[in-house]
């Protein structure tokens, strides 16, 4: 019988009020519910597999985030008119969502599970991306699918120096700091964000308020759940297990597990003592071992050397390549490694290596980030790639992964923090290859990002680097914090996070927390060796390249962007586009104009420094105020028989009357001037009620010696003049 509606409601503060409703929509997925505030509804729907896979041995989760257009009132604007393949957007929001309910389903539960969430109704002013993961949770909550335990997640912004949980588009675009944070009851579980260089304890006051908002969801959700009366989850099938296998596979492979694991090997030295002691396990059970043995024996196998590393690294307090725990592996570094591009940086940390870099472009390579909702353009852009090359593998080539497309975002909103404001001309985009990786790549896109932004003449103000830390706990209360994780390193962890930042504090996070009962005190001793390990990076760079270069390489592109008052806009471009089109033609540039406001953005373009300061000129001129007193040249544009009217500052011409010309009564204009010839004057005045300008050149010429009439007419008379 399919169920009724049913709803919860609760407050998130000052009167916003969020519903969860079931029963309504969807009835026949395991799960169905949705999650409403103001005119924003999110449905989220859930269905799992009775049963797994034959021979299945991973947990095969599918999550999808999708904005309808339609829920804003808007059609696609793709050929085909309909919903495509999920924008990067979405894409990270599906990221978002997976990473908090993945550890939430039991590890031998290994049956097909899908969720869908859609935006069916959006609200100008509400972020459904922060209410996005609680419709998935609620899903999970009313359907008998086995979870541990239920989450929820919330958006926390500081916007003037107030927390606020899920903001406004209006409130976050103010802010200074954003996360997005997954919690249960108890512990926080994921954290992703971006700061004005905020300090680590800025971090920790948002985690504790989030974390208090969670539980009013989590609260809901129960409630919901309550008045369905679910109280059991459904059986299912689980995978095979072989203690026998198991005790063999630890007497043989135990201690040399432990002797690979402490010797401090490289990568591939390391990964191949691995491969050949399984070789020799599976050979060591004999050939009378069955498929499902020796399949069983593998995992086995890989269950051991988690477990063993991870108490080397507790009892020993040492790690997979020799480090101490607090250690940064080898850094090497160097700008401008390629000749062509605008800026370049090649980074290497151990055995994690970006090439990386920028190039420029105009307003036109600005990048459209569509949404439901509405559309933007970003003038910095940055594309993250990892090659199977780079870890010595063969894959197919299948264009970006959900993956590249979250580590770019990472780098991307990190570096974002130290560009320059609206007011830089360029779009700018970094692109990071990849070509080695043994952890944290992300991480190297970021420090080789900001060497290569340095280096292309962007002007930042500082350096931005990252690092990747690790965690690993146990029941005892011991614990490691490793700084700069391997790959190997990455998978063992109760948490791993990168923090990303500047001298002065953190720009990006990205948190992962497995553990439970994490206490705050550890994350703060987290941060603080993640803030060292930051520290020392950014000594290196700065070594490698202090500040960010004067101007741009000779071969980039130059780019000028003036900002002038909306009533100039139409002088600049004159009438049918002639003035602009003469500067074009004249100067050798490419001019953009858009009104934004109550001002004009006028961007100029070219491969030419001189071209450019030309036009400049030539735009500030028309832009320009005349200022009464002050003194200007330029050409007569036209002769009158009472005076001459002169271009004085460009499109602005101004009379010269004939009485202003000499200190001498003049009689005539004819034979003064031509037109073209160029005069120096001064401006004298302004005619109040036409806006005409007056211009004097004599002003400017010494003044005749004033002789009185009396004496110069004796003078005349008795000779004096002759005599003399």
């Amino acid at each position: 019988m399919l169920s009724q509606p049913t709803s919860v409601k609760f407050d998130l503060g000052g009167g916003r009020e969020v519903t969860l409703g079931t029963g309504k929509l969807a009835r026949q997925a395991d799960g169905a519910v949705t999650v409403s505030q103001g005119n924003c509804v999110i449905l989220a729907t859930v269905v799992a597999n009775k049963d797994p896979k034959e021979g299945q041995d991973f947990f095969p989760l599918s999550v999808d985030y999708q904005e309808k257009f339609a829920s804003a009132g808007r059609i696609p604007g793709s050929f085909f008119k309909r919903e495509a393949r999920l924008n990067d957007y979405e894409i990270l929001t599906s990221r978002l969502i997976d990473r908090a309910l993945r550890p939430l389903f039991p590890e031998d539960y290994l049956c097909d599970v899908q969720v869908l969430v859609s935006l069916i109704s959006s609200d100008s002013e509400i972020l459904p991306d922060s209410l996005a993961c609680l419709a998935a949770s609620a899903a999970l909550a009313v359907s008998d699918i086995p979870v541990k335990e239920i989450i929820s997640e919330v958006r926390i912004a500081r916007v003037n120096g107030v927390f606020i949980v899920n903001p406004t588009r209006t409130e976050l675009a103010a802010s200074d700091l954003e996360f997005l944070i997954a919690a249960t009851e108890k512990n926080l579980m994921m954290v992703e964000g971006e700061a004005k260089e905020c300090a680590e304890a800025d971090l920790v006051k948002a985690l504790q308020l989030a974390h208090d908002a969670i539980r009013i969801q989590i609260k809901a959700q129960a409630d919901l759940r309550a008045q369905l009366g679910i109280t059991a989850v459904r059986d299912y099938k689980k995978p095979p297990q072989d203690e026998a296998v198991n005790e063999k596979v630890i007497a043989f492979a135990k201690q040399r597990v432990y002797d690979i694991s402490r010797k401090g090997s490289a990568k591939n030295e390391r990964s191949d003592a691995y491969a050949q002691l399984k070789d020799e396990l599976i050979a060591s059970l004999g050939t009378e071992i069955t498929d499902l043995e020796k399949k069983l024996a593998k995992k086995y196998y890989e269950d051991l050397k988690w477990e063993v590393v991870r108490d080397m690294m507790l009892e020993d307090r040492i790690r997979l390549d020799g480090r101490q725990l607090d250690e940064v592996r080898p850094l090497a570094m160097e700008t401008e490694p390629l000749p062509t591009p605008h800026g370049s940086a090649l980074f290497t940390r151990g055995e994690t290596q970006s090439l990386t870099t920028v190039t420029f472009g105009t307003k036109l390579d600005q990048l459209l980030m569509e949404t439901a909702n509405k559309s933007d353009y970003s003038n910095f852009i940055l594309h993250y790639n990892f090659p199977p090359f780079s870890t010595g593998e063969v894959k197919m080539m299948r264009g970006v992964g959900r993956r590249e497309v979250g580590h770019g975002n990472l780098a991307m909103r990190s570096l974002k923090q130290m560009m320059p404001g609206s007011e830089y001309a360029y779009t700018v985009r970094i692109v990071s290859d990849i070509l080695e990786s043994n952890g944290s790549s992300s991480m190297a896109t970021v420090c080789a990002g900001s060497l290569a932004l340095m280096d292309a003449g962007v002007p930042i103000p500082k350096h931005v680097s990252g690092v990747a830390m690790g965690l690993i706990t146990r029941g005892d209360g011991k614990y490691a914090i490793l700084t700069d994780i391997l790959g190997d390193e990455d998978h063992l962890g109760d948490m791993d996070f990168k923090v990303t930042g500047t001298r002065d504090g953190i720009c990006g996070v990205q948190m992962d927390i497995k553990v439970d009962g994490l206490s705050m005190e550890v994350m703060m001793e987290a941060l603080e060796q993640a803030r060292k390990g930051r520290l020392h990076i950014l000594d290196a760079m700065y070594d490698c390249i202090p500040a960010a270069r004067s101007e741009v390489k000779p071969h980039a592109p130059r780019m000028v962007k003036l900002i002038i008052d909306k009533e100039f806009i139409g002088a600049v471009i004159g009438p049918g586009g002639k003035v602009i089109q003469e500067i074009q033609r004249e100067t050798g540039t490419t001019i953009n104009i858009e009104e934004v406001g109550n001002t004009g953005e006028v961007s100029i373009f070219s491969a030419s420094k001189e071209a450019v300061e030309k036009a400049v000129a030539w735009v500030s001129g028309i832009t320009a105020v005349p200022k009464e007193g002050e003194i200007y040249e330029g050409p007569i544009k036209g002769i009158k028989e009472f005076g001459a009217f002169v271009e004085f500052m460009p499109g602005k011409q101004g009379l010269l009357h004939i009485s202003e010309i000499s200190w001498s009564r003049l009689e005539t204009m004819d034979g003064l001037f031509k037109e073209g010839d160029v005069v120096k004057v001064k401006l004298v005045g302004v005619d109040p009620k036409t806006g005409k300008f007056k211009l004097s050149r004599k002003v400017l010429m010494p003044r005749p010696e004033f002789k009185p009439r009396a004496a110069h007419e004796a003078g005349s008379d008795d000779g004096s003049a002759n005599n003399a």
